[in-house]
């Protein structure tokens, strides 16, 4: 499923073939089913547990899991 400004579309690429194609300065891999533009992203923030959490710029304050794996691209925000 991807989600834009314009709506939710549903593709039949998989993930891993998207990712390759999108440019990898403004798209960012969070968690192993989630790529996310961020151009969108607004920050970060940890729960009480410490997982961590990217919120958009969507108006609804949107927040996205980002899996210990990919955490290190968010150390500097």
């Amino acid at each position: 499923c991807v989600v834009t400004r314009d709506g939710e579309f549903r593709i039949r690429t998989p993930l891993a073939e998207l990712a390759g194609q999108l440019d990898p300065a403004r798209f960012a891999q969070v968690h192993r089913s989630t790529v996310v533009n961020m151009d969108v992203v607004a920050s970060t923030r940890r729960d009480l547990g410490g997982r961590l959490f990217v919120r958009l710029k969507d108006g609804k304050r949107t927040e996205l899991p980002v899996s210990r794996a990919y955490a290190h691209l968010f150390r500097q925000m």
